[in-house]
């Protein structure tokens, strides 16, 4: 009877070791997409298992659109389906480097990225700005206002900021600040360098993890987990109700980074604040920056061309999320004037929330 349960009980963990490491069929994954409406926090458990185990059913366009419908259109669980589906389609060209080749691929970017840091021209770009805002957890947004901010960038590390529009309207006189604060509502600072120094720095301490392989912008990417914690990081998060000084903290961050395998350069970055004291009105940042090359003065540099900065805050007894979509727009020597064009001026659509 012994010899029988062993053998019963080997049999079983084996089934459940199959299981798990066995590639979604396409029914386990539409399961997992109907699943994920009424339980939002599956979404982590949907990625990890495209990631870890793949699909073995080919991507339609119709699956991409029940993922977006029943994903809310959420980018990393779709950016994660369609890697599922290269590897599947050309599983020798998406496999993962050994240890060794990715701990290469990881001090080559951070050399690189801290170089390219020193190297940094001082400049002026253009943001545009899309503020929009959203019940916590909803993904329906709605247009709050457009703005057009002047930003010039000096090797010292200083940022100066000009509001030069609001929704179309051109502002009188604008001065440089610290920050374009001076619109109400979210802003946010640090996208040209902080970021790259916090998670590269070799004192900060980061602990990078090889997660998964990529495809960006027709570049082979490796991606790295990140985390650096609160007392190394030092991020500023910063609180005002409208009236009097805004309360402030600092916070530790983790998420993911894309490196180019073959040139060792940062792609994207995705973040997200750690440790927020409890008491804090803000209970989440998140930050997405895309970095493209781009010339200034004759030198190529690589800089951010997309970024897309998410708050939840407590207001009023309920949680709100506030999204910062903003475009970088020529780029240029230090000194140069950052013009207003009809384009710039023109509204953004409401986003749409998926079906």
């Amino acid at each position: 009877m012994k010899k029988l349960v062993f053998a019963l009980t080997i049999f079983c963990l084996f089934q459940a070791v199959f299981a798990q490491t066995s590639p979604l069929t396409q029914a386990e994954y539409v399961k997992m997409l109907y699943a994920l409406q009424k339980a939002p926090e599956t979404k982590a458990d949907i990625i990890e298992a495209l990631r870890k185990r793949g699909i073995d059913f080919v991507l339609t366009d119709g699956l991409r659109s029940l993922t977006r419908s029943k994903g809310a259109n959420d980018e990393e669980l779709k950016r994660a389906l369609e890697e599922a589906g290269r590897r599947k389609q050309d599983p020798e060209g998406a496999k993962l480097p050994s240890a060794k080749d990715a701990s290469e691929v990881l001090e080559n970017a951070r050399k690189n990225t801290l170089d390219a840091v020193e190297e940094m021209p001082d400049f002026v770009v253009k943001q545009q700005v899309q503020r929009s805002w959203a019940f916590a957890g909803t993904g329906s947004y709605k247009n709050l206002d457009r703005l057009v901010v002047a930003v010039s960038y000096r090797t010292t590390g200083e940022e100066d900021y000009r509001l030069l529009s609001m929704n179309g309207i051109l502002q009188n006189d604008p001065k440089a600040k610290s920050s374009y604060e001076e619109a109400g509502g979210t802003s946010s600072t640090g996208e040209f360098v902080t970021m790259l120094a916090i998670i590269f720095k070799p004192e900060n301490e980061t602990k990078f993890t090889l997660s998964d392989s990529d495809f960006i912008r027709q570049r082979k990417a490796l991606v790295f987990d990140f985390e650096t914690i609160r007392e190394k990081a030092q991020e500023k998060i910063a609180y005002s109700s409208g009236s009097g000084s805004p309360s402030t903290t600092v916070s530790g961050i983790k998420g993911r980074v894309w490196i180019d395998r073959k040139d060792g350069r940062v792609l994207r970055i995705e973040s997200e604040a750690t440790e927020i004291p409890v008491t804090f009105p803000i209970t989440s940042a998140k930050r997405i920056i895309d970095y493209d090359w781009v010339t200034i003065s004759d030198g190529k540099y690589l800089l951010p061309s997309l970024s897309d900065v998410r708050l939840v805050a407590r207001e009023s007894g309920k949680l709100i999320e506030t999204r910062n979509v903003i475009r970088f727009k020529e780029y240029q020597k230090y000194g140069s004037d950052v013009k207003i064009l009809d384009d710039d001026l023109k509204p953004e659509p409401e986003a749409k929330k998926p079906n």
